[in-house]
């Protein structure tokens, strides 16, 4: 669609069939990247993550002692959107977003729907997220070793660390069923910022609809696979490498962390993965693409 000569572009938001036209050639042109490109893109995005959860990670120490409950939660959920806004408008390929591209594989736009050969729909789909899943892996540990090795658990006078341990010992204590689910209503938040960002003709546009779903799903608690690449791995190299001076400002053990383990934190993240798998491609794609995509022929 086009405007006249004669008319100046539109600035109003594009309405929600238009969206659902743009969400689709997204997935397209994912389907399309160089591999070495998405997996570097991919880096970045869990970087960007990472560095919103450290933000948050920051404003949490002894905000819950300090500020009522959903105050604390709020301001915690605030400063974490950072990271989906450096996905964004700096541009990234993020997992918990490329979800979305159920909604060109379900229009037959990346091949055969159930092919599984080099040109069939689903096989392009799973490639493309194994790819950026390992991406925002590397990214977002890495950002942890990097955060590590600066000695950020001291800072506070330990408290930033100890906010880290209390995190990721909570995170890693969730049954499998409840990370699974807190993992659905997570990504339905984080799915519905990335399709409310196609409404969009600016940054600014996209930073105001990225915010407050972003600050609604952490304030909640639920549960955000690419975050939680962050967390835990930040938690366990505190864990097992903070020095006898952190643990000294602290005044705890390894030993009062007992569900921080690694394997806890590994059934975490895939538990978290399967329900932001759920809540991001049947709930907000698969939604969008039966409203306004499912009567075009493939």
């Amino acid at each position: 669609m086009t405007s006249s000569p004669d008319l100046p572009p539109s600035l109003d938001a594009r309405l929600p069939p238009e969206m659902a036209e743009r969400a689709e050639a997204a997935g397209v042109a994912k389907a399309a990247l160089d591999p070495l490109r998405m997996l570097a893109l991919a880096v970045l995005a869990g970087a960007f993550i990472a560095f919103g959860a450290i933000f948050s990670t920051v404003v949490a120490a002894e905000t819950a002692t300090a500020l009522p409950f959903g105050v604390a939660r709020l301001l915690i959920g605030l400063s974490f959107s950072l990271g989906l806004i450096l996905v964004v408008v700096g541009g990234a390929e993020l997992f918990t977003g490329d979800v979305l591209m159920v909604m060109a594989w379900a229009g037959g736009k990346l091949g055969p729907r159930l092919g599984l050969g080099p040109e069939g729909g689903l096989a392009r789909m799973l490639k493309a997220w194994l790819v950026v899943y390992l991406g925002n892996l590397i990214g977002a540990a890495g950002t942890a070793l990097l955060t590590f090795l600066a000695g950020h658990e001291l800072f506070g006078a330990g408290k930033t660390g100890l906010a880290a341990l209390a995190i990721a010992n909570a995170k890693s204590a969730e049954p499998f069923l409840q990370a699974v689910l807190l993992g659905v209503l997570c990504n339905v938040l984080v799915c519905m910022a990335v399709w409310s960002c196609f409404a969009a003709r600016s940054a600014a546009d996209k930073v105001l609809v990225i915010v407050l779903p972003i600050a609604a799903f952490v304030a909640a608690g639920f549960e955000h696979s690419v975050a939680n690449m962050y967390y835990l791995p930040m938690a366990l190299l505190i864990r097992d490498g903070a020095p006898d001076l952190f643990w000294q400002l602290v005044q705890k053990t390894p030993a009062d962390f007992p569900a921080l383990t690694g394997a806890a934190a590994l059934k975490n993240l895939a538990a978290v993965t399967l329900g932001n798998m759920i809540g991001g491609g049947l709930l907000v794609a698969g939604m969008y693409w039966f409203i306004y995509l499912r009567s075009r022929r493939a």
